[in-house]
């Protein structure tokens, strides 16, 4: 039986306890902050990303947030802003921010589950997959933007070409 079949078949675990499992299939380092929370480091091509997810009763909402060092240039910040708002647009799932005071770009996502809905161990895999896929995809993209004259348009054209192989 699968991870992830196991976990379908119990239906009060708590969110939180699959992430655990999943980090540690997968080898990440991670650290159980609270009942309700997990920060997770995954490597990825281009940086080691740190993964928050924390699990609200109150609003039924699973967060998470990926986060990785950036610090731009002061006169890139319009075009990163620019770059930003286009690469919203992309994704279907989530959004990217720019968080100048703590120089971390930040990728956010809320997984609603009201109503006693419970998350499992494939969507859970797929809610992590999918915003690390994001932050490798636009990486370079948000670099082209901060450290070199690209227009975004350019830039964005590194983004937009699918990479095939092993991320």
């Amino acid at each position: 039986m699968s991870a992830a079949e196991q976990y379908l078949e119990i239906e009060d675990l708590h969110p939180i306890d699959i992430v655990e499992t999943l980090a540690e299939h997968h080898a990440w380092d991670f650290d159980r902050v609270a009942e309700d929370q997990i920060a997770m480091a995954v490597e990825g091509q281009w940086r080691t990303y740190s993964v928050t997810l924390a699990w609200s009763a109150v609003d039924e909402t699973l967060r998470l947030i990926v986060t990785f060092e950036m610090e731009p240039p002061e006169e890139s910040l319009p075009r990163l802003y620019e770059m930003l708002n286009q690469t919203n647009d992309m994704c279907w799932s989530g959004a990217f921010t720019y968080w100048q005071e703590q120089r971390l770009m930040v990728y956010r996502y809320g997984l609603v589950l009201a109503g006693g809905q419970v998350a499992g161990a494939e969507q859970l895999g797929r809610l992590l997959g999918s915003a690390i896929a994001n932050c490798e995809r636009f990486y370079p993209a948000f670099q082209l933007a901060s450290w070199s004259d690209t227009p975004v348009e350019e830039a964005m054209q590194v983004a937009i070409a699918e990479a095939y192989g092993r991320a």
